[in-house]
């Protein structure tokens, strides 16, 4: 298996953190990461060390175009390195393969062209064989990650599909400007014109936070949904176990905001109730360790309003969950 270095704004940068030696038992994601090269062998990982498992690729989307439409807090664009930056340090207990394929890059408010690029940089990483995995900026990555998974050829080729988007918002605003606030509407318009149904799950729903309205066109859509409040660890499990189950592969996205403010307060719209921590911990591995998941992404970290870099740092312990969970489904 070869993967392809797709077309990027911005080449993968060199990773950094903590040096305690360069044999296995000492190993961190900065150590392993390498930036993926016009042609890549997925079973070699840096050093010639053997890989396990399906490679995995990380592609920045370092946008806030959709968070400034949506009236939301800008800074989301600085995501990706804020990630990188936090996911480096982590020690590897395993042999994964991680690649690095850079940055989409939204100028000013070309956002449709943006997601377009992104769409396409990550379909063809899908069909190469990696897990991808798209570092936000905000939450309109979920519209960019929608046309990858779409156009990749697992689902072209009739795979039943889905998203479980882990969030307190439904992000199914009806507007005429595509925004962070309007992705999965879109979706569900773009699967109906292909005759097609969305499949659409939401975990975290903050009642206060979603108008009648927007619960209404979720149910009209036939959106399944859990409240916050109800986010218990039998009852996510329970959900996202029904959810999973009816579907060959998964596009699991993450908004931070999902979190509470105080272990997420660097996002766009702060929580005030939220998903405790360790109930989205075991979501990502549950959905991971399914042996479904196609694409993952983390949505909405603005590194201008972090303390101390705590959301950068739980954005990078969720991947970490998720990588070493794909790695042995």
């Amino acid at each position: 298996m070869t993967l392809r270095a797709p077309s990027v704004d911005v080449p993968p940068q060199p990773w950094t953190g903590r040096h305690d030696g360069d044999g296995p038992e000492h190993a961190r994601h900065w150590q392993r990461v390498h930036a993926l090269p016009a042609t890549a062998d997925a079973g070699t990982a840096v050093g010639g060390a053997a890989s396990a498992g399906r490679p995995a690729v990380v592609v920045g989307f370092a946008s806030d175009a959709g968070v400034a439409r949506n009236k939301g807090r800008v800074g989301a664009a600085a995501g990706p390195a804020a990630i990188r930056a936090a996911l480096g340090p982590l020690a590897v207990h395993d042999g994964r393969v991680l690649a690095d394929a850079g940055d989409i890059r939204v100028e000013g408010d070309r956002l449709e062209d943006g997601q377009a690029r992104f769409g396409a940089a990550v379909a063809q990483l899908i069909d190469d064989g990696a897990l991808t995995v798209g570092l936000g900026g905000g939450h309109e990555i979920a519209y960019a990650s929608y046309r990858g998974v779409a156009g990749s050829a697992k689902v072209t080729g009739g795979a039943r599909w889905g998203v479980l988007n882990l969030d307190a918002h439904f992000d199914l605003r009806d507007e005429e400007n595509p925004s962070s606030g309007t992705p999965f509407l879109q979706m569900a318009h773009e699967e109906k014109a292909l005759g097609r149904e969305l499949h659409y799950a939401v975990l975290g729903i903050s009642r206060p936070n979603n108008t009648r309205v927007l619960f209404d066109e979720a149910d009209s859509l036939g959106v399944t949904y859990l409240l916050d409040e109800d986010c218990s660890r039998e009852a996510t499990e329970a959900f996202v176990r029904e959810f999973v189950d009816g579907l060959d592969v998964v596009y699991l996205t993450i908004d931070l905001d999902v979190l509470p403010a105080a272990v997420a307060p660097g996002v766009s719209a702060p929580a005030a109730y939220g998903v405790p921590l360790e109930i989205i911990n075991a979501v990502c591995r549950q959905v991971a360790a399914s042996g479904k998941l196609l694409h993952v992404d983390v949505a909405e970290l603005n590194p201008g309003f972090d303390i101390d870099g705590r959301t950068a740092k739980v954005a990078a312990r969720l991947l970490d969950t998720i990588l070493g969970a794909a790695l042995t489904s």
